[in-house]
């Protein structure tokens, strides 16, 4: 089943998810799974949090090889190293906004079985892993960009729209042609 993303201004994107409770489950996990991966692989993306969906699970998935579903996760390392790479987020269309993450984590979190992970990740998916635990935690990506970079994000994406609008009534007088 496919989900609808949530405006960016819903209430669910600035709260913190409470833990997901296995013992006595609000909803079956395999299916809040499949609804992620569902939704995840329809939109093409990197990763995506169950808030951003109007679910209030403390689980996200990340488009790996295979996707990985992350229920209850936890970051217990950060490496000093940083990186900086623009990110965009599904919550906000065509903003890329650069941001610094620490460049390697190790991480702890609960498959849809319920069977514990411990694993490491650097680059992308140590990224994708932290913006979409950032969403769990009522925090969006532009929350961690500096003032100077969300303002250039910002008017670029403005131009884009522009530009996208322009395209379209080019393509419309075209076809009523």
């Amino acid at each position: 089943m496919i989900m609808k993303l949530l405006a960016p201004n819903h209430p669910l994107l600035q709260t913190k998810i409470e833990s997901f409770n296995f013992n006595n489950p609000p909803e079956d996990p395999i299916e809040i799974a499949e609804k992620l991966k569902h939704t995840l692989t329809e939109n093409k993306a990197a990763g995506l949090a169950a808030n951003q969906i109007g679910l209030p699970y403390r689980v996200f998935a990340i488009n790996t090889d295979p996707m990985l579903i992350c229920f209850n996760p936890k970051i217990t390392y950060y490496s000093e190293e940083k990186s900086v790479m623009e990110e965009g987020c599904l919550t906000f269309p065509l903003l890329y906004v650069r941001i610094v993450r620490p460049k390697t984590i190790r991480v702890r979190f609960f498959n849809e079985l319920g069977e514990p992970q411990t694993l490491s990740f650097q680059g992308d998916t140590a990224r994708v892993f932290q913006h979409e635990l950032d969403h769990l935690n009522g925090v969006v990506y532009l929350d961690r960009a500096s003032k100077i970079h969300l303002e250039k994000a910002k008017h670029k994406t403005k131009m884009i729209r522009r530009k996208l609008k322009k395209q379209d009534k080019i393509m419309k007088s075209l076809q009523e042609a």
